[in-house]
């Protein structure tokens, strides 16, 4: 588990962003996959999600994660639901103590947010297409909607896919420069014809910063490169392995 400087300085606030290490499963899903939507075997999914949540002192029905479709709807969360029934959206929020929020990735971006002093805290799965279309500005009008103040909002984006890996088509370039012009900052040239690197983290810490909150950083690590530590939906479909597991990025607000 990876602790972020500004999210664990919080007073209340437990989160982390796990790696891939420290589970049950086996292969192409060693070893702490959590995804529900693959094909690994149910049983060590589950083991590897309670070892989540034990490791916040909390039962295995403490965490809750979404039916990920790379939108831009964010739920509000006030008791937890069985793992796969959770809600089709991309990010969520709460103002209960002790339900463990949990985003899915791998490659995608992870970003967890927090105002401690409304004891409010938010966790949203942004990709290239969420993040464009405004899931990350939806979690922080959730979490205003529960009385946080925007400009009191921590936000820490977790492991993602760097721009040194994330070769995209001019079609994705001019998709993204359709929307804002200034967005053309977010992508650069590369050897082959029609192609250029998207920085995704840049894109989403830039979006939230715009967004008025108190302060938004990365942690800076990327998944695809660093094959000990992450899934990466990108590097399994370079060496076509068929399938994927995925890590977990988690927050809550401490019981007392």
């Amino acid at each position: 588990m990876i602790s972020a400087t500004d999210l664990a300085a919080l007073p209340g606030i437990g989160h982390g962003f796990f790696t891939r290490n420290g589970g049950v499963s086996e292969g192409v899903y060693a070893s702490l996959n959590i995804g529900l939507g693959s094909d690994d075997e149910r049983s060590r999914v589950q083991e590897n999600r309670s070892r989540i949540a034990r490791s916040f002192e909390l039962a295995p029905d403490r965490l809750v994660s979404l039916y990920q479709h790379h939108s831009a709807d964010a739920v509000t969360v006030r008791e937890p639901w069985a793992p796969g029934e959770g809600p089709k959206a991309d990010a969520m929020v709460t103002d209960e103590p002790g339900i463990l929020l949990g985003i899915a990735t791998a490659d995608c971006g992870p970003v967890l947010f927090a105002d401690p002093e409304a004891r409010v805290v938010g966790a949203a799965h942004a990709g290239w297409r969420g993040a464009l279309t405004g899931v990350l500005e939806a979690t922080i009008e959730a979490m205003v909607a529960l009385n946080a103040e925007r400009d009191r909002i921590i936000a820490v984006l977790g492991p993602t896919i760097s721009a040194a890996a994330y070769e995209v088509s001019a079609e994705f370039v001019e998709r993204f420069r359709e929307d804002h012009e200034g967005n053309a900052i977010y992508f650069k040239p590369n050897d082959k014809p029609g192609h250029a690197q998207f920085d995704l983290p840049a894109y989403i810490v830039d979006r939230l910063g715009r967004a008025g909150i108190a302060r938004a950083s990365s942690l800076g690590r990327c998944t695809y490169g660093e094959e000990e530590n992450f899934f990466s939906y990108r590097r399994m479909t370079h060496r076509g392995e068929g399938d994927y597991g995925r890590q977990i990025s988690a927050i809550c607000i401490r019981e007392d």
